[in-house]
């Protein structure tokens, strides 16, 4: 006897759907097929022309068990009833009679056509015929079905399109009305990550998910029966984490022990040690992808930051459950890898910086280091300090070029110990005990600076006034140096004075501005530390340095001392002096009442067209005492009261703004349960009346506004003589002494007469840097060429960075080419060839990448002629390089970087095959 077909409940209510409206009113239905749902299934309702009909399914295997079930049913439903009767079972047809058959619907057995049913369930014209064939998928359609049917597709149900709409229904993959679904390994671990999905496929069943697993290889890839398996083990939650490890164990020393241990992990999940590399490699790609997505940033990318961290944490704990975490300490992908980078780095901390940078480099060729970019910064800031400390001591030898070389250099180091201080967030003990020893000597170092620095300042003290400096910027000249020079030529400075802002947090909060709305500037004149390009300004404060006296000397530009009236009233008659109208706003006077961001009065100031403002932010010095700096050593913009709010209001009213403060500060980190330095005396934090003791240094002469024109102020960071703060100001240290004074332009705005842009290489020391760039040798002049028989002629020299004989350098070069002759003629009023060739070459030096103020400085150096718009020198440059779009030359990194293309600019211009 043939095999019958089964039938479950939805195939018998399809086969009703349609013969019952043409039935006659007969109630019996034979059908050719065994019952395949078990008892519980055999009492339903289905919907006939609008009304309900009950049906009861009875499995009878001879034609008298037939005859009986139907006297029953008529017995039961009596002869006006309109239940129904499915008969199922393994009678042949030729043995039923006709008085049998003469009741049943189309008076013969019904065959259970699958293909057919599934066919109307899809509302499909046809079949793909590979379907009819495939008895585990067209019952799992049919089993499948959702509570709103199966979409309509007309036409043909392909293969591929059942298929989806199945794998959408067992498993919430995708979704059942979609017309297409971007199925890819991506797709398929972020599924095994649920615990819905994966538990869902491993209650199918055996012959359903091996032809699920066998369709989505071919879909997905090799990898799709591995994870499928673990998911029908019940462990599709560790599919990602399993690959990875994977794959930092195939690519380990010891793979074929790694290898075993792997098998232990997979257990039954792995059909052969070859379907591992596979899986690896699809593993590796997903996280990869869900990494550089991380890096973007945003929602989505925390998103996917949390996924990354949650698989790389998981891979670890199985790895350590497998004894495979010694075989893998040199992964580039494991969380245990990036550790035990940077516990190897954390070794070189003591030694000089060869080591310590080698190690750096290690970390951040890591995959996780952009990842881990706080703990990665941290690293790098940490080896930033071992060069530091291996520079020679500043040749500071003037109170005014201490000042300066502190913004430039050991302010920076001050916000690298700040940065350390907070500790990795690792919390590993080793490393936190190499930070800590790395502090100790960079505090020393320092020390011995501000000992040195505070003999200086008492020498200097003596008698240094406004009109004899002695070289140094004094505080109440600030207003005279930089604000008045901004206002010339109607000018209208924004003086943003930042009480007790020191040099660390300045050069913070000014790499922080966007150079897309700020450019920063300086004096023409002026001569940087280093003795060759101009540079921030920086003044020293008056004595001591607290608000009272040096904030009011700033503000009156004299020396001075008292409070906020003294302050409006100097300032008023500075500006008076000069021809020129000005306010002066105070805490409480510029915040915006509800409904403001900024108090409309200074709005209203801002936008007047002479009027000088100045604004006094309290955020920085009120900070000191209510901790806030004890948790972060880094202020950006957004942490500075309405700074932000500052910013875009002077930006929007188109005023160049002087940041300045009023003097510095340190840091308390001493041990919290360090008391204050017995003294007598004390009027301040920082200072006080009477002989000087260790850590300490007299001060007397016209710039000491306090106690008779002498006092003592220590210059010791860890010496106070008041209650714990988070931090101090008042004493004689480089960071309360030193005064910032910086200077910015909104980007789109002209470069005032008698300033000059200042690119942000120019800014930080070789150290922070990590030193000049690499050094090319210049490539030997090629030979002669000399002619006849047995001679050879020179190799053709391939193109350097820098002149050869008779050529010129690489953008004078440019400049002189057909090519960029043609361009010029179609761009307006073109910078000069001179100004051109200077920037390419400066960007070619610097390996192709340089801020806007500095490809413009390039060109003014070249030229003698001030760029005062660096944004717009740029553009022009990228008009006049940019042949048929190709960018040889674009700004990238949101406006931040200039980036020349070297092959580009060859074979565009000059005609150079690659280097």
């Amino acid at each position: 006897m043939p095999t019958r077909p089964a039938a479950g409940r939805r195939a018998i209510e399809v086969l009703l759907e349609a013969e019952l409206p043409r039935a006659e009113g007969r109630r019996l239905v034979l059908v050719d097929a065994v019952w395949a749902d078990g008892d519980e299934g055999r009492d339903f309702t289905v919907q006939i022309d609008g009304a309900a009909r009950r049906v009861h399914v009875t499995d009878q295997d001879s034609p008298l068990g037939i005859t009986e079930a139907w006297q029953r049913h008529l017995a039961d439903t009596g002869p006006d009833g309109d239940g129904v009767l499915v008969v199922t079972g393994r009678v042949p047809a030729d043995q039923l009679g006709w008085d049998l058959r003469g009741h049943a619907v189309r008076r013969r057995p019904l065959a259970v056509d699958r293909a057919g049913i599934v066919t109307q369930l899809f509302g499909a014209e046809n079949l793909d015929t590979r379907m009819v064939r495939e008895e585990w998928l067209l019952d799992a359609l049919l089993d499948a079905e959702p509570s709103g049917g199966w979409p309509r597709v007309g036409g043909v149900l392909t293969r591929d399109r059942a298929l989806r709409a199945l794998l959408a229904a067992r498993t919430g993959l995708g979704d059942t009305g979609a017309d297409s679904l971007d199925l890819d390994a991506d797709t398929l671990f972020d599924w095994s990550r649920g615990p819905a999905g994966p538990r869902r496929f491993a209650e199918l069943a055996e012959p359903e998910r091996a032809g699920l697993t066998e369709w989505l290889a071919q879909v997905t890839g090799d990898a799709a029966p591995t994870l499928l398996a673990l998911a029908a083990d019940g462990r599709g939650a560790d599919a990602l984490p399993l690959g990875v490890l994977a794959a930092a164990a195939l690519g380990c020393p010891a793979a074929a022990d790694a290898g075993f241990a792997l098998g232990t992990l997979f257990g039954s999940a792995l059909g052969s040690f070859d379907a591992l590399t596979p899986y690896a490699a699809a593993a590796t790609g997903v996280l990869t992808r869900w990494i550089a997505q991380a890096e973007a940033g945003g929602p989505a990318g925390a998103d996917a930051r949390a996924r990354v961290v949650a698989v790389l944490e998981r891979a670890d704990q199985l790895a350590d459950t497998a004894r495979l975490t010694p075989l893998l300490t040199e992964d580039r992908l494991l969380p245990s890898g990036y550790r035990t980078r940077l516990r190897a780095l954390a070794a070189t901390l003591d030694g000089r910086p060869g080591a310590a940078q080698d190690a750096l480099r290690r970390l951040a060729d890591h995959q996780l280091a952009t990842l881990y970019g706080e703990s990665t910064e941290r690293a790098r800031t940490a080896v930033r300090l071992v060069r530091w400390l291996d520079t020679p001591a500043p040749d500071a030898s003037s109170v005014g070029q201490a000042v300066r070389e502190h913004l430039r250099s050991t302010g920076r180091v001050d916000l690298a110990v700040g940065i350390l201080a907070e500790g990795d967030s690792s919390r590993d003990g080793v490393l936190g005990e190499a930070y800590h020893r790395l502090i100790g000597r960079v505090r020393d170092r320092r020390r011995e600076l501000d000992e040195r620095f505070a003999r200086d300042l008492a020498t200097w003290t003596e008698a240094a006034s406004q009109q004899a400096p002695n070289g140094a910027l004094l505080i109440e000249d600030v207003l005279a140096e930089a604000a008045a020079p901004l206002a010339r030529d109607g000018g209208r400075p924004l003086v943003l004075v930042l009480d007790g802002m020191s040099a660390d947090v300045a050069v913070d909060l000014a790499a922080g501005l966007d150079p897309r709305a700020w450019t920063e500037i300086c004096p023409a004149g002026t001569t940087g530390t280093a003795g060759r390009r101009p540079g921030r300004l920086a003044a020293v404060a008056m004595l001591p340095t607290v608000t009272r006296v040096s904030r009011a000397s700033l503000l009156c530009g004299a020396a001075a001392d008292g409070g906020q009236d003294v302050e409006r009233a100097g300032f008023t008659t500075f500006w008076k002096k000069r021809r020129r109208s000005s306010v002066l706003f105070h805490k409480g006077g510029y915040e915006g009442t509800a409904g403001h961001r900024l108090a409309p009065a200074l709005l209203e100031e801002l936008a007047h067209e002479e009027r000088i403002v100045g604004v006094v932010v309290n955020t920085i010095d009120d900070a000191l005492a209510d901790g806030r700096e004890s948790g972060r050593a880094r202020w950006r913009t957004g942490d500075i009261a309405k700074l932000a709010d500052l910013l875009d209001a002077a930006r929007g009213s188109g005023r160049p703004v002087l940041l300045v403060s009023d003097h510095g500060h340190v840091l308390d980190r001493g041990p919290r349960d360090a008391g204050p330095t017995p003294a007598d005396g004390v009027q301040g934090a920082r200072w006080r009346t009477g002989p000087a003791g260790p850590g300490e240094v007299a001060l007397a002469g016209p710039r000491v506004r306090a106690a008779d024109g002498r006092i003592t102020a220590a210059w010791r960071d860890d010496l106070r003589y008041t209650a714990r703060q988070a931090g101090y100001h008042g004493g004689a240290s480089l960071a309360e002494v030193t005064v910032p004074v910086l200077a910015f332009v909104p980007s789109d705005s002209r470069i005032p007469a008698g300033w000059t842009a200042l690119p942000a290489e120019d800014t930080v020391p070789d150290w922070w840097r990590g030193g000049a760039g690499p050094v090319t040798e210049p490539a030997p002049a090629p030979e002669p060429k000399t002619q006849g028989r047995g001679r050879r002629q020179a190799a053709p020299q391939e193109e350097s960075l820098f002149p050869q004989p008779g050529r010129g350098t690489p953008g004078e070069e440019t400049v002189r080419s057909a090519a960029y002759r043609s361009q010029r003629d179609f761009v307006r009023l073109p910078p000069a060839d001179t100004a051109v060739a200077a920037a390419l070459d400066a960007l070619l030096t610097a390996g192709g990448k340089l801020s806007p103020a500095a490809v413009a400085a390039a060109a003014q150096a070249a030229t003698g002629k001030s760029q005062r718009n660096p944004e717009r020198f740029v553009t022009v440059l990228e008009r006049l390089l940019n042949i048929d779009g190709y960018p040889v030359l674009q700004l990238v990194e949101s406006g931040r970087t200039v980036h020349l293309d070297k092959e580009l600019l060859r074979q565009q211009f000059t005609g150079g095959a690659p280097a």
